[in-house]
């Protein structure tokens, strides 16, 4: 299931010689706008959690393509699959076909309970789609245009999804933004800019949420939907304790308001529950997905309550090339293989991710502020100095990533000041290959000394 000699560095300089030619080409014929497009680092094949770039340098992948891969590269079901899919039908336009119908269904059958068995899912191809389309219904059927979204979000690029995000990456330059959008405190309790000795930052960041909706004078008069990461992802990798996401359910049921859960970075088995909204046992009114439900193939969508989905015209949201045949077989195979018994994936996610975050406590670094997650959705936040909590220098983050790459391990940087090193691979890692990964982790802050 994986390149057995992974990490393996055979060039000479990193990047190899193939590799520096193709970056040069594609810093000429590509957009820079893309996320990764400056890393020094170039895919040539791929095979569970390890990958080759050209010059034969052979890498563990601890990003799973953000997310996406959640049961590895190239699983041989999922080529199964898209192979027999492939040689009967592949692109059916929007009209029904079996395997998108198949999809849905099986959709409903694994959904949050809230949406389980009494939901309708409108497919995408990307999780800005996705909430582009949460945007567009939640305003529809509520007859209201405004949307709360939090501190640090990351839901998307384009234009609604992009007035949610928070990233000053994703914004400065690029406004005016949609109107009607409130952004609200994210429990994000190791720089929580409020005093948590009597309240915990769940519940002072759930409350304002219930103020803003139901206090008069607060200007969110025509709230439509709260949309809310049940653990945050580019802002941090901040997975709340239960009681935020219930009192914020709480709030919305006050109001009128819908509460949108956003599962395409957390969702698909990647916290140890299919969807992480379950630890907190809230049903969501719509929730979106996707990334690790389609794994190789573009794959998202937005799941409603039927009752919901019933208030929406019909055509009035065309995609064309959502839920190919060929994108929804790979989910159902995906999905089959994150709910296989004999695997037992979301259980060992869980129990694997405990190991790791212990694991990494154990390094004891001065430069970790702070390790956190659920699951394999781990965020280790670097700092110059623990107890002020300064964030970890640009400088020394460029030499921890170039260790990292170097010798032969894929990691992605996030949080609001790029200073949280994410530990996110497939669900499908050997424990053996992890902790190698994470040893040339721990190496690389060691040699940040001095």
């Amino acid at each position: 299931m994986n390149f057995p000699d992974a990490p393996k560095m055979v060039s000479a300089t990193f990047p190899g010689p193939k590799s520096t030619a193709a970056l040069e080409q594609s810093a000429q014929t590509e957009s820079m706008a893309r996320g990764g497009g400056r890393m020094p680092m170039v895919m040539d094949r791929a095979f569970g959690v390890t990958f080759k770039d050209p010059d034969g340098n052979t890498f563990i992948d601890l990003s799973a393509g953000v997310g996406v891969s959640s049961v590895g590269r190239c699983h041989p079901r999922v080529v199964a699959a898209m192979r027999a899919q492939s040689e009967s039908l592949m692109h059916s336009m929007e009209v029904n076909s079996t395997r998108r119908t198949e999809l849905a269904t099986k959709i409903s059958e694994i959904a949050p309970e809230g949406l389980r068995g009494n939901c309708i899912t409108y497919f995408a191809q990307s999780g800005s789609d996705a909430l582009e389309a949460a945007v567009k219904f939640a305003r529809r059927v509520t007859g209201r245009h405004q949307i709360i979204a939090f501190h640090g979000a990351y839901h998307g690029v384009w234009h609604a999804s992009g007035s949610l995000t928070t990233g000053t990456n994703y914004r400065k330059g690029f406004g005016p933004f949609m109107p009607g959008v409130i952004h609200a405190p994210y429990p994000y309790a190791y720089r929580f800019p409020f005093d948590t000795t009597h309240k915990s930052a769940e519940r002072i960041a759930g409350e304002y949420v219930d103020y803003l909706l139901n206090t008069p004078y607060t200007a969110a008069d025509d709230v439509a939907a709260v949309i809310v990461e049940p653990v945050q992802g580019e802002g941090g990798y901040v997975p709340p304790a239960p009681e935020f996401l219930q009192l914020v359910r709480k709030a919305c049921d006050k109001s009128g308001a819908l509460l949108i859960v956003d599962e395409v970075q957390a969702g698909a088995g990647r916290t140890g529950k299919m969807w992480a909204v379950e630890h907190s046992g809230v049903k969501p009114d719509m929730m979106t997905f996707g990334k690790g439900v389609g794994g190789d193939v573009p794959m998202a969508g937005l799941v409603m309550r039927k009752d919901l989905a019933a208030k929406i015209p019909d055509g009035s949201a065309p995609n064309t090339f959502a839920a190919n045949s060929v994108s929804a077989a790979v989910a159902l195979t995906n999905i089959a293989i994150l709910q296989d018994p004999s695997l037992d994936l979301l259980n060992r996610a869980h129990a694997l991710g405990q190991e790791a975050q212990d694991y990494i406590r154990g390094f004891n670094s001065p430069w970790v502020g702070e390790v956190r997650g659920r699951g394999l959705m781990i965020g280790i936040e670097l700092v110059e100095d623990r107890a002020t909590k300064e964030p970890l220098k640009g400088e020394r983050l460029g030499r921890l990533m170039n260790h990292v790459t170097s010798h032969g391990v894929l990691m992605i940087p996030c949080g609001r000041y790029t200073n949280v090193m994410r530990v996110m691979p497939s669900l499908t890692i050997p424990r053996s290959l992890l902790f190698k990964a994470l040893d040339i982790f721990g190496e690389g802050l060691a040699s940040l000394r001095g």
